[in-house]
């Protein structure tokens, strides 16, 4: 994270306490984003619908706060991420914040599909490969899951690639009839 960004908002405003107050501390990234204003922007230029470094930072500083990084990345924080994403019409993070996003889904579908997944600090870290925990094929990932991610980038603008294929793998071979019944999601060359 910049040296600008933690001075510009009070600790406690962005510090989650549990995964809810993690969901609404992303939700002021977020609208940070969309507005160029806000307490994650200040000390700095931010023009509106666009994402920075300094976005990203502070995404992952709030999902992998203490009092969450031992807890799955639940629905709504996973949500919350999907809105920045569509949010951001301009990139300037290098890549981050999609490979962020392709994790933190993973984080929870896995979850939420009964499998063990590592601490967030691990999962969503830039120098963790997300093959080395994600789980490889649909059969081991709940079909609603799967489901789940695929409404969430239907028809969006921004299509993070990282993600696309993050459930390509994820369909792998023994999910080809669920693909054809997401069609215009992605594509996976089939």
């Amino acid at each position: 994270m910049s040296a600008a960004a933690p001075k510009s908002v009070e600790p406690s405003s962005l510090e989650p306490s549990c995964r809810d107050t993690a969901a609404h501390a992303l939700s002021i990234v977020r609208d940070g984003v969309i507005t160029g204003e806000g307490p994650t922007t200040k000390g700095r230029v931010h023009f509106s619908r666009s994402l920075d470094a300094d976005d990203t930072a502070w995404c992952t500083r709030i999902l992998t706060a203490t009092a969450v990084n031992d807890q799955p990345v639940s629905r709504t924080e996973a949500e919350v991420l999907f809105e920045i994403n569509e949010a951001a019409t301009e990139r300037t993070d290098g890549g981050r914040f999609d490979d962020l996003l392709a994790k933190a889904v993973a984080h929870y579908a896995a979850s939420a599909s009964g499998l063990k997944v590592p601490p967030r600090s691990v999962a969503l870290s830039a120098d963790t490969d997300i093959e080395s925990w994600a789980p490889s094929y649909a059969s081991k990932v709940n079909s609603e899951m799967l489901e789940w991610i695929a409404g969430q980038m239907r028809g969006k603008r921004h299509n993070n690639r990282r993600l696309m294929v993050m459930v390509a793998t994820f369909l792998g071979a023994t999910a080809l009839p669920l693909a054809g019944q997401l069609p215009n999601v992605f594509d996976i060359g089939m």
